[in-house]
């Protein structure tokens, strides 16, 4: 028996580095945001961990803003990652296609203009003079409130007009709309939602009425191209998971909601109050589609901004549908064209 403990004890180190060889490490961005649900609720209830097996350790990255998300594939700090179209379309067109693959879409929707009830707000002519906030220079949202205020014949300041665009963060806007400071915001869910409730806004334009269908992407999941080319096996197993809880959030709406609230009070230290939650998932849609008709849309709309430089880029290998539509095969649904 001693002679067994000591032989124990002598390989079990071995044994472990050998196991430990075997682990690969997955490392994967996300948002404490109601648009992120799929990786909010994946690190909840251990839905990906599940799916990954037990040879995979995924590593959780939160980030505040895309470009920020970008920035970590780009160093190699982060594998994949969950994040709005035109941080994916920056970071693609800046590695010149090399850096990174659109591999499935995540959320449509979830976006609207409110202004300040006591704005004098009533019409698109009553912007002219006023002060309208967006997340971030270059962001989706701000992209979105530049081509609109262009399509409604009106000028921002840089462009020679009267509507100041302000580039301020979410939680900055809600501040600012009580102080009056601001007399709009172009925002995201759930912050659109909490200018209404928190900031006794109104809702002037979901975005959703100005897109086909009323979809316009929001969130998708990217992956480095290395990575993509190193391990796709994993990759196929993660958009496995992905689809599967895509289909499970949407067939439980109410239980779905409530753990991606219990996640985002445990990220950010509070919950979001139930009016708001309903009221932001109501104006969102949790899907795998990729909608790449609209993602050129909004490429278009960034470069007429002056965000893309002076050539209109090719983003004809931005996408890559493969493993995807290998997924949707075997669960016997349709594949994306």
């Amino acid at each position: 028996m001693k002679f067994r403990t000591l032989i124990l004890l002598v390989l079990t180190p071995f044994i472990s580095i050998v196991l430990n060889a075997q682990t690969t490490v997955v490392r994967v961005g996300a948002f404490p945001n109601i648009t992120h649900a799929q990786p909010m609720i994946g690190k909840a209830n251990g839905w990906f961990e599940k799916a990954m097996g037990a040879n995979v350790k995924i590593e959780w990255r939160s980030f505040n803003a895309g470009p920020s998300a970008i920035e970590a594939l780009f160093a190699g700090a982060i594998d994949m990652t969950y994040v709005g179209p035109n941080p994916a379309i920056n970071g693609y067109v800046r590695s010149n296609g090399e850096a990174l693959r659109i591999i499935a879409g995540a959320t449509s929707g979830g976006a609207a203009l409110v202004v300040r009830s006591d704005s004098g707000i009533n019409k698109s002519a009553d912007f002219h003079g006023k002060r309208i906030a967006s997340p971030q220079m270059g962001n989706t949202q701000d992209v979105a409130l530049r081509a609109w205020v262009k399509s409604q014949g009106l000028k921002t300041r840089d462009k020679g007009g009267d509507v100041t665009v302000m580039p301020i963060a979410n939680p900055d806007q809600l501040t600012l709309f009580l102080k009056k400071e601001i007399d709009a915001a172009w925002a995201p869910e759930p912050w659109a939602s909490r200018l209404v409730h928190d900031a006794g806004g109104r809702i002037f334009l979901d975005e959703r009425t100005l897109w086909p269908k009323g979809q316009f992407l929001t969130t998708e999941l990217i992956v480095s191209t290395k990575f993509l080319q190193s391990h796709p096996d994993l990759v196929r197993k993660w958009l496995q998971a992905h689809v599967e809880l895509t289909d499970w959030i949407n067939g439980h709406v109410t239980e779905a909601k409530q753990i991606l609230n219990r996640q985002i009070q445990k990220e950010t230290g509070k919950a979001l109050a139930s009016p708001v939650l309903d009221d932001s998932f109501g104006r969102l849609q949790v899907t795998y589609e990729p909608l790449q008709e609209q993602l050129l849309r909004a490429a278009q709309l960034a470069f007429d901004a002056g965000f893309l430089g002076r050539q209109m880029p090719d983003l004809s290998h931005i996408y890559d549908l493969t493993l995807l539509n290998q997924v949707l095969s075997a669960e016997g649904k349709k594949p994306i064209q």
